[in-house]
Formats: C-alpha cells, sequence, structure tokens
C-alpha cells in the first residue's frame, strides 16, 4: 500500500480552459536565459583573428608602380586584374588581405585610389600585390 494509490489511476489532469503545451514549449520554459546580453557576441569577436599589414620593400613598391603604369597606358580597354589588398578592420585592429579579379575603370592619383568595375575604390597604398 503506497500514499498515491488513490490517485494512480486518475487521468492526467488536462484544463479546459487553456490549450495543451506541447513538450517543446513546456521544455523552452526551463532553458537558459542569456543573462548577459550582448557576451556570446562580444566573445565571439574578441576570439576573431585579424591580420598585421605587410610592410612591403622599396623594390616591391616600385614593382607595383611600374605595373600601375602599364594599365593606366591600357586605361581604355579596360584590363582585367586581380589586386591583393589589405582592407582594415572596421572593429578591430589589423585587419585582412583580400583578392579580387576585375576590370580597371580609373586609377586617380588625386585621390590616391584604383576604381574598378564593380565599383570597389582600393588605395594605392593598400596594395599588396597586382597581376593582368
Amino acid at each position: 500500500m503506497s500514499k498515491y494509490d488513490d490517485i494512480i489511476d486518475h487521468p492526467h489532469y488536462q484544463s479546459n480552459k487553456r490549450p495543451h503545451m506541447s513538450m517543446l514549449d513546456r521544455a523552452a520554459q526551463f532553458s537558459p536565459f542569456a543573462a548577459l546580453t550582448g557576451y556570446d557576441d562580444s566573445v565571439k569577436e574578441t576570439a576573431r583573428l585579424t591580420q598585421s599589414r605587410i610592410d612591403l620593400t622599396e623594390d616591391e613598391i616600385g614593382i607595383i608602380n611600374n605595373k600601375l603604369k602599364y594599365i593606366e597606358e591600357m586605361i581604355d580597354s579596360s584590363p582585367s586584374v586581380t589586386v591583393t589588398y589589405f582592407a582594415e578592420d572596421e572593429f578591430k585592429e589589423g585587419g585582412q588581405y583580400l583578392t579580387i579579379t576585375e576590370c580597371v575603370k580609373k586609377i586617380d592619383p588625386y585621390q590616391n585610389l584604383l576604381l574598378l568595375c564593380d565599383g570597389t575604390k582600393i588605395n594605392l597604398t593598400d596594395i599588396f600585390d597586382l597581376d593582368f
């Protein structure tokens, strides 16, 4: 004889006023919550790696400048180039090296920009490598 023998065979109570809650919704009531809003995002941002800018030698800068002069001579034919350049990170120190292949629209020496046909603007001092 147990203390619950009188109720053990009764059907489970279900309210007529409220709909039956699914098992998923019941489980969600007891799931952990984020007490510190944005903490997970902050940890992910801190863990994200950036690269340092590589300083080019005078010879490497001279090679890139010669390639830019050649591209400027061929600008009317919209030459296609592959540019590897350093893009500063908006949130952390450093950045990353990106490579893009696109046709050149214009080289603007006054604003120090390489303008590509897709609208990308690359600072000439950020160029690491240039192939065509």
